[in-house]
């Protein structure tokens, strides 16, 4: 499925991206990254992260799981970010 959808909640289940799609949204109007094969919208999030708006930038449209779990956030951070999901990964 493709289209664009509220990040948040749970209206997110069953919505999936290809990769092709989620490449599209790598730019400060729409920024998507992948973590854990779940598609997260952070383009509201850019100017309050706190390791700075770069460090998403750098991973808009891609898979940013493996530098996620390098830098080790925390529960609170993982929590927030479930916020931002608006798909899964395309199988």
């Amino acid at each position: 499925m493709v289209g664009t959808s509220e990040a948040g909640g749970e209206s997110w289940r069953g919505r999936y991206y290809r990769l092709e799609e989620v490449q599209k949204h790598n730019n400060s109007q729409s920024t998507w990254i992948i973590l854990h094969h779940r598609i997260y919208d952070v383009t509201k999030f850019l100017d309050e992260h706190p390791g700075g708006e770069e460090v998403l930038r750098e991973q808009a449209g891609g898979d940013a799981t493996e530098n996620f779990e390098d830098v080790g956030h925390s529960t609170d951070a993982r929590t927030l970010s479930e916020s931002f999901i608006v798909g899964e990964l395309h199988p």
